[in-house]
């Protein structure tokens, strides 16, 4: 059961930050980042997606490790549980948005802020080590090539992200999200391979 729970959590997550971006008044999903989605009237809906969908993935995690698959349960749990802490903290707003925030960053960055920077961190850097190690564990050709095909988008897009964050260039929402889209199908898709075993 936990499993379809983390596979439900990742797919959700996903969806819920595509469609809030797309209908979101003032919001640019090619410009701003899916943490921006957390501010505003409507900022509830991806706090809540950050904390609802975390745990999920989080408790699917902590099946794998009980499956006997520990460093793999481990980092898919540290995952989640750095979209919650995410979740708990939001960013500053900056860069535009809420409409009417100042177009440039802030002259300096709230304690919330840089705990939510911590959190996203984890997320970052944990999700291609996550798949490094799938690679090795995962059984079968197909999982592997797959699996090492995620790799390689994942240290692409996170590449292209902080390159395009540093400099605020017109596309770090478009590069985050082509990180965080296949990382999180790669992920329900483990969790549906031991649902399924």
């Amino acid at each position: 059961m936990a499993f379809l729970v983390g596979a439900g959590g990742a797919v959700l997550f996903v969806v819920v930050f595509l469609l809030d971006g797309l209908t979101r008044p003032g919001y640019s999903p090619t410009r701003q980042t899916v943490s921006a989605l957390a501010l505003g009237p409507r900022g509830w809906i991806q706090t809540a997606n950050f904390l609802v969908c975390g745990a999920s993935m989080a408790a699917g995690g902590s099946a794998v490790v009980l499956a006997g698959q520990y460093l793999l349960g481990a980092l898919l749990a540290v995952f989640g549980l750095g979209l919650v802490v995410s979740g708990v903290f939001r960013m500053d707003p900056m860069r535009g948005y809420p409409p009417g925030t100042p177009d440039a960053d802030p002259a300096a960055f709230s304690r919330q802020h840089q705990l939510h920077d911590h959190a996203g961190a984890v997320v970052f850097f944990s999700l291609p080590v996550t798949a490094v190690v799938g690679a090795f564990v995962l059984p079968g050709l197909m999982w592997k090539v797959a699996t090492v095909a995620v790799v390689i988008i994942l240290v692409l897009a996170l590449n292209a992200f902080s390159r395009d964050w540093e400099a605020d260039a017109p596309r770090t929402g478009l590069a985050q999200r082509a990180f965080i889209v296949p990382g999180c199908l790669w992920i329900a898709g483990v969790f549906l391979h031991f649902a399924s075993t």
